[in-house]
């Protein structure tokens, strides 16, 4: 997705945690062009978890026949999208040429690097009904040395992530190594990206990672005595043996991985030096960055604000 200012970080309320518990993150929902969306990372206080810079929960939201997502064509550097939805369907076209329709439990990983442009709609097939699309958009920061890398994309269909079963709660290992298994989808640093869902008093450990957070799409945890609510993302040290409860039935997303350093973020550039964020900026703005194949009309201005 794109941003509609040039800041990405939304307001979020923090409760600081206390052992393995560092802090939790409560985002506050935010109209995004006719759909609301959670952003937990970036925030103030909490910039990235691993290699995670930007985490938003879109939906769930229930369109009327004839809306849905339609975001223009934008650009990014410095990092890879990784959409995964839950329910409906988005069609992806970038500046590479690609042309994929985005369903439940694929995995659809676009490497910006130094610069592409996509765009996210809806086939007019898919609109004609009313539906209901709810999933969430990551961006992965790339290692330094990988930041100006040639584009890539690559897509993965559901069939092809892991799903395991843990202690009777199903899990899939979307990115990098889990509860022993790992994930087919390419990666650029020490990487974990997993989803549960869980019923009402089952448990379920954290994999080990340097850094790492676990995000509650619905329901609600308990880590000890501390309740992790709906829509929060909270956050965790390395310490091994973190076992969490779920306190109802809960769908829940953890991430993580080796940290990348600071990083700066704007609108939907990010890198490690600031002045090739002002370089990306006035490309965008000068018409320099290629074009979306099929979908090379309209575009996205860069925010004044």
């Amino acid at each position: 997705m794109s941003n509609l200012t040039k800041t990405v970080e939304l307001a979020c309320e923090f409760v600081q945690g206390c052992g393995a518990l560092v802090e939790i993150v409560q985002p506050k929902e935010r109209e995004l062009g006719g759909f609301s969306v959670r952003r937990c990372l970036p925030s103030r206080e909490q910039q990235m978890v691993g290699p995670w810079i930007f985490f938003d929960h879109m939906g769930p939201v229930d369109f009327p026949a004839g809306q849905g997502i339609d975001v223009r064509p934008h650009p990014h550097i410095g990092i890879a999208t990784v959409t995964y939805l839950f329910e409906g369907e988005i069609l992806h076209r970038d500046s590479l040429g690609s042309e994929q329709l985005i369903r439940p439990g694929d995995i659809n990983l676009m490497v910006a690097g130094r610069g592409i442009v996509h765009s996210e709609r809806e086939r007019p097939e898919f609109r004609q009904a009313g539906h209901r699309q709810h999933g969430l958009q990551l961006w992965l920061a790339l290692p330094q040395a990988l930041e100006e890398m040639e584009p890539e994309f690559h897509h993965y269909p559901s069939a092809q992530i892991p799903a395991i079963t843990v202690g009777s709660v199903p899990i899939r290992v979307i990115m990098g190594s889990a509860y022993g298994v790992t994930s087919p989808v390419v990666t650029f640093a020490e990487t974990l990206y997993a989803e549960a869902r869980l019923q009402a008093g089952q448990r379920i450990e954290l994999p080990d990672a340097e850094e790492r957070a676990v995000y509650v799409a619905s329901g609600g945890l308990k880590a000890r005595d501390t309740v992790i609510p709906e829509h929060s993302l909270a956050v965790f040290s390395n310490q091994p043996g973190v076992e969490l409860e779920a306190v109802e039935e809960s769908r829940i997303t953890i991430i993580g991985g080796e940290p990348m350093g600071k990083r700066c973020i704007v609108w939907n550039f990010v890198s490690s030096r600031a002045g090739r964020i002002d370089e990306a900026v006035q490309q965008w703005k000068d018409g320099r960055f290629p074009k979306v194949v099929g979908d090379e009309v309209e575009f996205i201005p860069f925010p004044d604000k």
